[in-house]
């Protein structure tokens, strides 16, 4: 009798746009999961990618999550502050109260600040005009593009890679057997990344930091709430550029508005993306299947 797969929506919060930071442009991640099989041989994830319906409406398939059979939501929040409405933030967050897996992802500035909403794992995120953060991480890190503000964080140029720090203890989405040291080291770089937190009085700890390219200042990769009365696992990370195509492989193109100059560290370095694939596997088998 072969288990039944676990069931991944892979979800931006804009409209389908060939210009710009749509689902389309997360496709190598869709194809790694759906590729995933277990020792059986059957594969493990069905996988679902799709952008939202116009956002002046509740989006059919959000603002209803929790009805849905969907195990795991993994949400690129690619939007400039308005890609969720708030039917779309309550089922998101009734989903992860009835059990379901959440990784939230966003980028610099304000870009993906729609989220703030969602149960527990919003006020993990902060960004330039909501969910501000303390004063000593109000400055810009990123000195290169003038026009991204804080928070910037500069990990690298788009294509290249950044060497991580695992917080101990060693959160399982970190554990690589198969490395030197039997941790993920390597995630895409990103010339501004987003800034993430641990909220307080919740059941949330960072797993993960990087270090400026450009200031030398440690910041916030991930941070991973556990399983309990605020629902189910969940991951807030720094930016969805650890997950996009033109980051695993800048051969794959991007939006014209991408103005930074391109690197090639993923594509030259085999080991680092091989990291970077390492730790989505290890992200759908932590995230794991809706309980309730």
């Amino acid at each position: 009798m072969h288990r039944a797969r676990i069931r991944i929506l892979l979800q931006t919060t804009i409209v389908p746009t060939e210009d710009d930071w749509s689902v389309a442009r997360f496709g190598r991640l869709a194809e790694l999961l759906a590729d995933v099989r277990g020792a059986d041989g059957c594969k493990l994830y069905d996988v679902t990618a799709r952008d939202r319906s116009p956002p002046d409406a509740p989006d059919p398939v959000l603002s209803t999550l929790d009805d849905s059979d969907f195990d795991q939501l993994w949400l690129f929040a690619v939007d400039t502050g308005d890609g969720l409405t708030p039917q779309d933030c309550e089922a998101i967050s009734r989903f992860r109260q009835s059990g379901g897996g959440l990784m939230v992802t966003r980028d610099h500035m304000d870009l993906g600040s729609s989220i703030c909403t969602l149960g527990g794992v919003g006020a993990a995120h902060f960004f330039h005009s909501r969910n501000e953060p303390d004063l000593a991480q109000r400055m810009r890190d990123d000195p290169y593009t003038r026009e991204i503000s804080w928070p910037n964080f500069h990990s690298g140029a788009n294509g290249d890679y950044q060497e991580i720090e695992a917080v101990s203890p060693v959160h399982p989405v970190l554990l690589f057997p198969a490395s030197p040291d039997r941790m993920i080291r390597f995630l895409p770089a990103h010339p501004h990344e987003g800034g993430v937190r641990a909220p307080e009085s919740s059941d949330a700890r960072v797993i993960a930091t990087g270090r400026s390219k450009a200031t030398g200042h440690p910041f916030n990769i991930a941070v991973a709430f556990e399983a309990g009365p605020g629902g189910g696992r969940a991951i807030a990370q720094s930016t969805f550029h650890h997950f996009a195509d033109y980051n695993w492989d800048v051969r794959a193109g991007c939006p014209s508005f991408v103005s930074e100059p391109p690197g090639d560290g993923l594509v030259r370095d085999p080991v680092a993306i091989i990291h970077t694939r390492q730790y989505v596997l290890n992200l759908a088998s932590w995230l794991g299947a809706r309980v309730p």
